[in-house]
Order: structure tokens, then C-alpha cells, then sequence
């Protein structure tokens, strides 16, 4: 995975919590910035989903489109 440098504003009170955090854990300022946006955002959670599917994607692709039929049919 690519990284890309960037410049983001952030309060003073969460910038020096998310310090401490590092320190006590051991890791880098912007590793903590990056797991919290990844939380924030669901991308672990989806990253853990990938990790323990055992549906083939095209199993996975025709289950969530019957369920999606399913879901329009009981709204009517």
C-alpha cells in the first residue's frame, strides 16, 4: 500500500493524546492518526470481513443481489 504525504489540522488537545497513545504503544504520530481514520471510516472492519469470507466474490455478488431483490419485493 502507497502512502502519500499530507498536511492536516487537527486540535491540540487530540494531537497530544494521539501522542501520547503512540508513545505508550510504541508506535508513530501518523500510525495512530491512520488507524483512527481507518476505524472512522470502516476500514477495518471491511478488512477483517475480507479477511474470514469464505464465499467466492461471484457467490458473494449473487447472494447480495437476491437478498437486495428480496429487500425491494417486502417494501412493496
Amino acid at each position: 500500500m502507497s502512502k502519500t504525504r499530507t498536511t492536516i489540522y487537527v486540535d491540540e488537545e487530540v494531537m497530544r493524546a494521539a501522542r501520547v497513545y503512540a508513545a505508550r504503544t510504541g508506535k508513530r504520530d501518523y500510525e495512530v492518526v491512520e488507524e483512527a481514520l481507518r476505524d472512522y471510516l470502516g476500514l477495518n472492519a471491511l478488512e477483517r470481513v475480507w479477511e474470514t469470507a469464505t464465499m467466492d466474490p461471484a457467490e458473494a455478488l449473487d447472494l447480495a443481489v437476491e437478498e437486495t431483490r428480496a429487500a425491494r419485493r417486502a417494501r412493496r
